[in-house]
């Protein structure tokens, strides 16, 4: 019989309790935060038909060629959802009597067939909040702060860069660029951070944009007041898109500025978010640090898709945020030298020939709410601290023969190597 080669699918991974310690750690960080500003929880289904996600409302068509596909046994054509954002539009688009404003969070994996790199995998886990049913700015200014107060609680040091979609094609149309290379324009300008100016100029080239056009974008590129408003003031007189996404980003500014986040909010004006579905405000944070290039998070507004959905072309104002569970796991990874405590583990308890006793001192901190790992496996005293070391315990308790005749034991603070005595009476 032929052995089997066991392996991951291409794009996924195993993360095994160490690491699982930290995502889980992670996950309910972010759960807290959303629920303190008072976000609802959703849970939608992995599976759904092709005809809903392919819809152009959705990822926009790079997406849909890293869609994983299928059928059932009744032939229908399914698809593996790619992120959280069109089936929250579904929901919305299914229940019509849904309180407004409404705002959810959610937590799951996607899937995307696409490149493979740092931080980057084809099975990944996206945190997501949006909100439905708030025209104003407030909105992306709750959800950008309530980013900052969640990488905050991560200990990871973030810059929030934002931009206004209405702005940036309204530029481009005034340099005269086509309607329907405007999407493909706003993909190329994405990459601008990546591959640098002349890549750009000559991909817009190649684009068949006239000289005078691709001339005009580089010096807006190239403006030393680019992120100044003023810079803007002029333009906006010839373009309604313009004006719109000007008026927008400055009542969003105000929040920031009231509210004190503005020193890690930037204004970027080239920041495009290469989908298809935004309609205003768009956002990605990054790591102050740069120790990972890709964003950690993103998101923005768009205000046409649940309408869409449903066909009426209705507009439902909608604004969100995506945390990418796999890449902060990353970050952190990378830009954590110190030795984290397991979060997981208050006590670890170590027997020397106490077995009895030791589970019930175990039995006793567990009961008064800790969390103990108790140490099944005889091991002798130097592997149980190995062991401790290597699984960031703090607090260690040894109970020998003398401790359980004292009806004390000692707890070992192993980041400080302090110990401190407790009473407890062993045989009652």
């Amino acid at each position: 019989m032929k052995k089997m080669d066991y392996q991951n699918v291409k794009g996924t991974q195993d993360y095994l309790p160490q690491a699982e310690v930290v995502r889980s750690n992670i996950r309910r960080t972010l759960e807290d935060v959303f629920i303190q500003y008072g976000c609802k929880p959703l849970e939608t289904p992995i599976l759904n038909y092709t005809e809903l996600l392919a819809s152009k409302y959705g990822g926009g068509a790079e997406i849909l060629e890293e869609m994983y596909t299928l059928t059932d046994r009744g032939e229908r054509d399914l698809a593996l959802r790619y992120d959280l954002t069109i089936p929250f539009a579904k929901v919305v688009a299914m229940n019509p009597t849904m309180r407004m404003p409404f705002k959810r969070y959610e937590i799951g994996k996607v899937f995307r067939d696409g490149p493979i790199k740092t931080g980057r995998f084809r099975e990944f886990t996206q945190c997501d909040v949006d909100i439905v049913g708030v025209k104003s700015q407030i909105a992306e200014a709750e959800l950008m702060i309530m980013a900052l107060d969640a990488f905050h609680k991560l200990d990871l040091k973030v810059i929030i860069q934002y931009n206004n979609r209405k702005l940036l094609t309204g530029m481009l149309q005034v340099f005269e660029t086509s309607d329907e290379k405007i999407n493909k324009v706003v993909l190329i300008l994405d990459k601008l951070e990546k591959v640098g100016l002349e890549a750009v100029s000559s991909e817009l080239t190649e684009q068949g944009l006239s000289p005078s056009t691709v001339q005009l974008i580089k010096q807006f590129l190239t403006d030393k007041n680019n992120t100044s408003y003023s810079y803007f003031e002029p333009i906006s007189v010839q373009s309604e898109q313009v004006k719109q996404g000007l008026e927008e980003l400055k009542e969003l500014e105000t929040y920031l500025e009231f509210l004190g986040v503005n020193n890690q909010c930037i204004f970027n004006p080239f920041l495009a978010r290469g989908l298809e579905i935004y309609t205003g405000t768009i956002y990605e944070i990054f790591t102050s640090d740069k120790t990972i290039k890709s964003s950690i998070g993103s998101g923005g507004r768009y205000d046409n898709a649940i309408g869409g959905l449903i066909g009426t072309n209705e507009n439902f104002s909608t604004v969100g945020i995506s945390f990418g569970l796999d890449v902060i796991y990353t970050a952190l990874n990378t830009s954590k030298e110190k030795t984290l405590e397991n979060p997981n583990v208050d006590f670890y308890v170590i027997p020397i020939n106490t077995q009895k006793e030791s589970f019930l001192v175990a039995r006793y901190l567990r009961n008064k709410g800790y969390n103990v790992e108790f140490e099944m496996g005889n091991k002798k005293i130097g592997k149980a601290l190995d062991k401790a070391n290597k699984e960031n315990f703090r607090n260690v308790i040894i109970i020998g023969e003398d401790e359980v005749k004292n009806n004390k034991f000692k707890i070992k603070d192993m980041f400080s190597g302090e110990e401190r005595i407790e009473s407890f009476v062993f045989n009652k």
